[in-house]
């Protein structure tokens, strides 16, 4: 809940930082004082949305500590590098341009402040950068070594670490959050432009702004479709049942089938997309349960098979630590037996090989409704175009009300993926080696219950200030044009 709540803001951030950036960049080449005046009022908007997106996500880093500690004390070495390097260079580069950016229209150089507003996007780039590092660990962990002496996973050398930031999954999600950002500012300018049409109030301001937020927009979503290409495929690579779970697929094969909604499908089509053959083989729920081949010839052991040797792995680390001082000959050949097994370690705290599966439903109806209204939005910013570019947006009011309609849509769309890409790796807190419930604190469920309603509150109560103030401001305009007659 609190990081669907968290998300709400960092889309917007990314997107508006994008778009009033371009915006005081045209005041600062053609010296044109409309521009800084439509740079001012969008900043004004992205400070109002910045300011509750930073104090949600303090919220989620105390989480770690608080619900998560086990999660913690097991990979404190590698997690704590990326948000300690987000909280001292990205947020701090963030908070300290933002300042300029807010309060030095008069007292810096244009130039000084223009670097100021780009700076502070960059900030807010960097800083989504490292946070996806470690969530990109957690869905393929690499660049460490678990150390059974002190039952935690470590980076072991400088290499490991630029293996961790360098992490394909990881790259892949930063560039697919940051862009889908792109398309959250862009549709964004876009809606509140067409209100301002609608009203007949701000005319030119509203135009010259929807252009700037459809060429964001726009933008974002051709670098959205390719990003979401490659995270496709590292999901058949790295989470094959998050796939599986996607698409609804029970039983895999070869020309696997595509599904729009059930019962129209694509043949051949996830094939394509996950592994960017036609004939390649794509493993169902069943498949990855029960044990499969995949194109490579590689024997993948079914979930009981890797239960058994997590196990086998678990018992082995407990006779290694027992007998590690008092007899070296066993813990020796106890630790041989845990290395031989480490990478299933995980599968040793599940009950049974269903657990692994997903919320099916879930996560395949998010993934469609992402998609879908991704596509439509893409299309409402394409026509945007269209009709700035003939001039018709006047008489095309059916557009500008979609516009509007899309800033909701956006936001949804964003918290789909989201729900894909964490709902749909469960039960796993670190993908195939920490389960959810070997991760979280020793808890009553009375203290869960209590926070969660307390931060539901809270965050209800935020969400609406947040909103009035964004309303106000919207309502009331730029400062530099009075509204027309109605």
């Amino acid at each position: 809940m609190t990081a669907a709540y968290h998300w709400l803001f960092v889309p917007l951030t990314l997107g508006l930082a994008m778009a009033m950036a371009i915006m005081e960049t045209l005041y600062v080449v053609k010296k044109d004082e409309f521009w800084k005046k439509a740079a001012k009022f969008w900043i004004k908007l992205f400070a109002i949305n910045f300011a509750v997106g930073i104090a949600t996500g303090i919220i989620l880093e105390f989480e770690f500590g608080t619900n998560w500690s086990n999660y913690s004390w097991f990979v404190g070495d590698m997690f704590g590098a990326p948000l300690a390097i987000e909280g001292i260079l990205a947020f701090f580069m963030e908070a300290t341009f933002f300042a300029v950016m807010f309060f030095g229209w008069e007292k810096v150089s244009p130039k000084f402040h223009l670097a100021s507003t780009w700076l502070t996007g960059i900030g807010a780039t960097i800083s989504a950068y490292w946070i996806l590092v470690a969530n990109g660990w957690m869905q393929n962990p690499v660049g460490t070594t678990f150390n059974p002496d002190t039952v935690r996973s470590e980076m072991a050398s400088a290499a490991a670490f630029w293996q961790v930031i360098s992490n394909p999954v990881a790259v892949s999600k930063f560039c697919h959050s940051v862009t889908s950002g792109w398309v959250t500012g862009g549709i964004f300018v876009v809606g509140v432009s067409a209100w301002y049409l609608l009203k007949n109030r701000h005319i030119e301001f509203a135009k010259r702004s929807m252009l700037i937020g459809v060429i964001v927009g726009l933008v974002g979503s051709g670098a959205v479709m390719l990003s979401g290409d490659s995270s496709g495929v590292h999901a058949a690579e790295f989470q094959p049942m998050k796939l599986a779970a996607a698409e609804g697929l029970k039983d895999g094969g070869k020309r696997a089938s595509f599904t729009i909604i059930p019962g129209v499908k694509i043949p051949g089509m996830l094939s394509v997309l996950a592994t960017h053959k036609l004939d390649g083989f794509v493993p169902g729920i069943n498949d990855i349960l029960n044990g499969y081949t995949d194109d490579e010839g590689n024997v993948i052991p079914s979930v009981a098979d890797k239960m058994a040797m997590g196990r086998e792995a678990l018992d082995a680390l407990a006779t290694y630590r027992e007998r590690k001082d008092s007899d070296p000959a066993a813990a020796a050949a106890a630790l041989e037996v845990l290395r031989a097994n480490e990478r299933y370690m995980g599968y040793g705290h599940l009950e049974k090989p269903e657990d692994i599966v997903p919320p099916v439903g879930v996560v395949f109806w998010a993934f469609r409704l992402m998609i879908g209204f991704g596509m439509l939005i893409a299309l409402v910013l394409l026509l945007c175009a269209i009709g700035l570019w003939k001039d018709k947006l006047g008489s095309w009011k059916w557009l500008l009300w979609a516009g509007i309609i899309c800033i909701p849509l956006a936001y949804i769309t964003g918290q789909c993926g989201w729900i894909v890409a964490e709902v749909g790796r469960q039960p796993w807190t670190i993908q195939g080696i920490l389960p959810v419930n070997v991760a979280i604190s020793s808890l009553s469920a009375a203290a869960v219950k209590t926070t969660f309603f307390v931060f539901l509150a809270v965050f209800a109560l935020f969400l609406v200030i947040e909103i009035r103030i964004l309303l106000g401001a919207i309502r009331k305009g730029p400062d530099f044009v009075e509204p027309e007659k109605r």
